[in-house]
């Protein structure tokens, strides 16, 4: 699988992915800051990587921290978590594995550990998570692979593949699946600027599996659905919210509608920590603004006049009545989403 990040004894080692697919080159992070100015950047990205990025800063954090004791380290603790927290407003991931270290810690210190103890298990935490979001992956891509066609065209949008996971990927994963279950899949991949995700990552990850992939610009896709080259659409997400509208790399609710319009099946893939049952609705999901530099530019040169105004939201909320099945590594939900949410929550318990 693409080593997306892997930890080393000097830190957390991370392929960055603001270089692909031209050059595979990596960074290394030795210290939580480093780990919070690589998920800003985008050397990683994706939901359930940034989450796991973050629990492995926390555990950097304890390690490098001089703290003779647990509770000594306690303010320090605090600021880590903040920063880590600060890095990406709208991937729930990152908060939920922030909250779940939390949880640890607080556990620890009442059971009044040595802060040799508390690095310990900060780092096995940290693993766990690693090896937790793999396994979801694989689960959610055999759900997920039974509900594509036999053969024909499947249209991603953005990179939810293993390079936004801890490797196989989501969407990406649901499509690996279908392919090793012998069906016959074309992937059509959005370019999804301005960040080019689907050009550079998703493009680069399933020609390296051998996957037919043809990348379109993303004002493509009506013309190739109503053409009959498009049997389903599978995405990825940051956030869904409980009632199943979900956020998701910006463009997303274009694609939606469409696949709405032609009849064609559009399919959410995300983890179980995707899902954030204290957000209502999609309206309440926090959208990160980008820096304009990314409309602005490309590859080094200037695109647009100066002093132009520019609009650079990193996501976009799809309602969920545009979805017709959320894929977990729990299983397939449908409709009312507010409801099979809810239960399967509750089974989960």
């Amino acid at each position: 699988m693409i080593p997306t990040l892997t930890w080393t004894l000097e830190g957390v080692k991370f392929i960055d992915q603001t270089k692909l697919p031209l050059e595979e080159s990596y960074v290394l992070a030795t210290d939580y800051e480093q780990v919070a100015d690589v998920i800003v950047a985008m050397v990683v990205r994706g939901a359930p990587a940034i989450g796991v990025s973050a629990a492995y800063g926390v555990a950097l954090g304890a390690l490098r921290s001089k703290a003779p004791t647990a509770r000594e380290f306690a303010p320090e603790f605090e600021k880590i978590c903040a920063r880590l927290a600060g890095t990406r407003p709208t991937a729930v991931n990152l908060f939920w594995a922030i909250d779940r270290m939390k949880r640890l810690f607080e556990h620890l210190l009442s059971s009044d550990v040595s802060m040799p103890q508390v690095q310990e298990k900060f780092l096995a935490e940290a693993h766990a998570m690693y090896d937790e979001d793999i396994a979801a992956c694989k689960a959610m891509g055999a759900f997920g692979g039974a509900l594509l066609p036999q053969q024909g065209g499947v249209l991603t949008h953005c990179n939810a593949g293993a390079l936004a996971t801890c490797g196989y990927g989501t969407a990406l994963g649901v499509i690996r699946s279908a392919v090793e279950q012998g069906k016959n899949i074309r992937v059509y991949a959005d370019e999804t600027r301005p960040f080019l995700q689907g050009a550079r990552l998703t493009a680069w990850e399933l020609m390296a599996d051998g996957i037919a992939t043809t990348v379109i610009c993303d004002n493509m896709a009506a013309s190739l659905m109503r053409a009959g080259r498009i049997q389903a659409v599978v995405v990825g997400a940051d956030r869904i919210a409980a009632n199943g509208d979900f956020a998701n790399k910006i463009g997303t609710y274009n694609v939606a509608i469409l696949a709405r319009e032609h009849g064609i099946p559009f399919y959410v893939a995300a983890p179980w920590s995707t899902i954030d049952t204290a957000t209502p609705s999609g309206d309440a999901i926090p959208i990160e603004e980008r820096s304009a530099h990314e409309v602005t530019h490309h590859g080094g040169k200037q695109l647009t006049p100066h002093g132009v105004g520019i609009c650079n939201p990193a996501f976009d909320v799809t309602p969920a009545r545009y979805v017709t099945a959320i894929i977990t590594e729990r299983g397939v939900l449908r409709a009312p989403y507010a409801e099979s949410l809810k239960e399967m929550e509750l089974v989960a318990r």
